[in-house]
């Protein structure tokens, strides 16, 4: 239900990404042609090299995302085997994910280890296990993990027995995609050339042109979606560094009070701290975050459950959404 709601509202973002521009530009102009003669010549080459520039950026990230990252993670999976530091995790939670005539079993897990701070810290991870007969990953079974000391690279930490390999299949696949979405962009630029240009050259380029929009709203998409899930959820960019590396204290929590920015209706609301550190300093950190109206409560709590980081006590987060991470 989650999955099909979550790709409902990715085709109803996308739908005002690119078709709706496309509609309304054509709409438009062929109600009130553009003056081409009377455009500023330098402002539409502007204009097209900004678009460029746009989708320069927004191909070059899905190239980074789609096949580049593979190829890093597998690069750092190689490096934990040599040099992560090693920590024996106890699986509180196993929920088979197993899905039918799969040659292996999946299972979504709850770790409890320590950290490099050796704090205890409870962690939930995926993983695909090749010998279901062993029966590895049951409740209170202990499992041995290798975690990134500088906590620099993706992933963080693996399993000490896992194998990484990259499905060249699947890369091909991915390569093949990107690349026709590139000649569809570059095959959209000289079809609007071929078509609009009345031999002028790129006169016919205006702010509200689709070889602009588009990729200004996926620009805009990616950077909404990372506020909202980073930075109004509370959990900061460094979350993974402060848990993984962070010192867990009880915070005093001085005061908390609404901000004025809603999420689907949910307040955001800004929390004041303060807390001692290893070393007996007191220090005082703020925290914004969108609270779930049925979790109000928690803005009129004495204390909180916080992660700090010992050599930058200012980066802090709660324990309850650090627990979430995966």
């Amino acid at each position: 239900m989650k999955r099909g709601f979550s790709i409902f509202w990715m085709l109803y973002m996308l739908f005002f990404a690119i078709p709706f521009p496309m509609l309304l530009y054509y709409n438009i102009k062929s109600e009130e042609p553009l003056d081409i003669e009377g455009s500023n010549p330098w402002l539409s080459l502007g204009l097209v090299a900004l678009s460029m520039v746009f989708w320069i950026i927004l191909l070059a990230g899905y190239y980074r995302k789609w096949v580049l990252q593979v190829f890093s993670a597998k690069r750092n999976m190689e490096s934990l085997k040599k040099n992560g530091v090693r920590r024996e995790a106890r699986i509180l939670e196993s929920v088979n994910l197993t899905k039918p005539n799969a040659g292996y079993n999946t299972y979504e897990l709850s770790l409890s280890f320590k950290n490099l701070a050796n704090t205890e810290i409870i962690q939930k991870a995926g993983i695909n296990d090749m010998k279901p007969c062993e029966r590895r990953f049951e409740v209170d079974k202990r499992v041995g993990l290798l975690i990134d000391k500088e906590m620099k690279h993706i992933p963080y930490f693996i399993f000490e027995n896992s194998e990484g390999s990259i499905r060249k299949g699947v890369i091909a696949l991915i390569n093949l995609g990107w690349l026709t979405l590139l000649t569809v962009v570059v095959g959209y630029y000289i079809y609007s050339y071929q078509t609009e240009s009345e031999g002028m050259g790129w006169r016919f380029m205006s702010f509200g042109h689709p070889l602009l929009i588009c990729p200004a709203v996926l620009l805009f998409y990616r950077v909404l979606l990372g506020f909202i899930t980073g930075k109004l959820s509370g959990v900061p960019d460094d979350a993974p560094l402060i848990k993984f590396k962070g010192v867990r204290t009880t915070a005093k929590q001085i005061s908390a009070n609404l901000t004025g920015t809603y999420i689907n209706e949910q307040p955001m609301v800004n929390f004041e701290l303060e807390f001692v550190d290893y070393q007996n300093h007191t220090h005082r950190a703020s925290i914004k975050k969108i609270v779930s109206l049925l979790d109000l409560d928690s803005t009129r709590q004495k204390t909180a459950d916080i992660f700090y980081l010992k050599e930058d006590p200012r980066k802090i987060a709660f324990t309850s959404d650090l627990n979430e991470i995966s």
